[in-house]
């Protein structure tokens, strides 16, 4: 279970890069070009895969393929909704929600014996 719980750590720390790479320079790098949005984004993606890369190594000593895939799914949706909504300020809808749902069915399935 070790390396299941260093994975998840990991993968939400490398998920808090990745979402304010892809959407961070829609508030703060609005007024810049596009080109220079996507150098700064590059940057900040690479420290994200400096995290995610040795924890779906770590991960996939226990887990398959599938199993991390969906894993970082949840993970991913655990990190943007707060940070849409928190830091973006963007309101919060039931399709989140119907999302979660949906995910939940996901791990379901992919972790069922």
């Amino acid at each position: 279970m070790k390396p299941v719980l260093t994975a998840v750590c990991m993968l939400v720390f490398s998920n808090m890069f990745m979402t304010y790479a892809w959407y961070g320079h829609l508030k703060n790098l609005n007024n810049k070009a596009w080109y220079i949005a996507a150098v700064i984004s590059w940057c900040i993606a690479f420290g994200e895969y400096m995290i995610q890369v040795p924890a779906n190594r770590i991960g996939h000593e226990t887990l398959s393929i599938g199993q991390l895939k969906i894993m970082q799914e949840v993970i991913t949706l655990s990190v943007f909704v707060p940070f849409a909504v928190f830091y973006m300020r963007e309101n919060l809808s039931w399709n989140y929600l119907w999302a979660g749902i949906c995910l939940l069915g996901a791990v379901y399935f992919v972790f069922r014996g």
